[in-house]
């Protein structure tokens, strides 16, 4: 195992250890797509993307990242915290009245990392093709990163969107799909079957590949190291990251019953036991 991979293994670890306590504090939120992602958000955030922690709103000359699946913040504010955006101690506040740290992230109280509101799914596609066309118009060679919910691509909105960047050749956009397999009513081929994702984007104009193990780091770093390399070739990219919902939590894995509830005192203790501290709660 390469130092890299080390150092992200232990980050990741104290992500996951940040998303149960944060749900647990307020018994409210979305762990198990959280987990799915710790992996790929931490990668993403501390290895993949180029970017500055002196937060600016118009991400210029930065790699920019759109969360759409918005209702996965406890990942996002933990590796944004740790990544020096705000102190690690704002976590404790999360979901709590009048506080920055909203179930889906917002811009009204201006949280370092966050430049839109999301959750509301089938939105954020949009968002990232505009800064990826206004990059383009300032000439800015940054590359815009989305990331994306399986059961989210059965919004209408995202298809509109992906015919648009292919048809307008947005070649700085990267959106990544958590291709989970499940959704907060069961398993997606259960609650609306879609087929082959893949022939679907490709078939839309789109470059698309896979990290069939979507939950190693490792395999994060390669597949997006050759997603990068395919941007600005006249085609946007969409990379298919298999995940496993609630990841790193034995009992919240193949399920989709953890998409958004929180666990118990003992379900809390049974799940830190399994992710033992790594850089320090909050």
């Amino acid at each position: 195992m390469s130092t890299t991979t080390q150092r992200l293994e232990i980050f990741t670890q104290q992500v996951r250890r940040d998303i149960l306590r944060m749900v647990h504090a307020v018994n409210s939120g979305h762990p198990g797509g959280s987990l799915g992602c710790a992996e790929f958000i931490t990668a993403l955030y501390q290895e993949i993307m180029e970017y500055t922690t002196d937060f600016k709103m118009d991400g210029k000359n930065e790699d920019v990242f759109f969360l759409s699946n918005g209702h996965i913040s406890p990942v996002f504010y933990s590796v944004l915290a740790h990544t020096g955006f705000f102190k690690v101690e704002e976590l404790a506040t999360f979901r709590k009245l009048n506080t920055r740290l909203q179930g889906h992230p917002t811009t009204h109280e201006g949280l370092p990392g966050i430049r839109i509101a999301s959750g509301s799914l089938g939105q954020g596609m949009s968002v990232g093709i505009g800064a990826a066309e206004a990059k383009k118009i300032d000439k800015d060679s940054r590359i815009v990163y989305t990331l994306h919910g399986d059961g989210e691509l059965q919004e209408g909105q995202i298809w509109e969107s992906a015919m648009y960047a292919a048809a307008k050749n947005v070649d700085n956009l990267i959106a990544t799909v958590d291709l989970n397999g499940k959704q907060i009513d069961g398993d997606t081929d259960d609650v609306l079957p879609m087929g082959s994702i893949k022939a679907k984007f490709e078939a839309f104009g789109w470059d698309v590949l896979d990290i069939k193990e979507g939950n190693n780091i490792e395999a994060i770093l390669i597949g997006m190291a050759d997603a990068k390399s395919r941007t600005g070739k006249g085609k946007p990219v969409c990379v298919l990251l298999h995940t496993e919902m609630g990841n790193g939590v034995d009992f919240m894995m193949h399920t989709h019953a953890w998409h958004g509830k929180a666990p118990n005192d003992e379900q809390l203790e049974n799940a830190l036991a399994q992710n033992p501290e790594t850089l320090g709660d909050y």
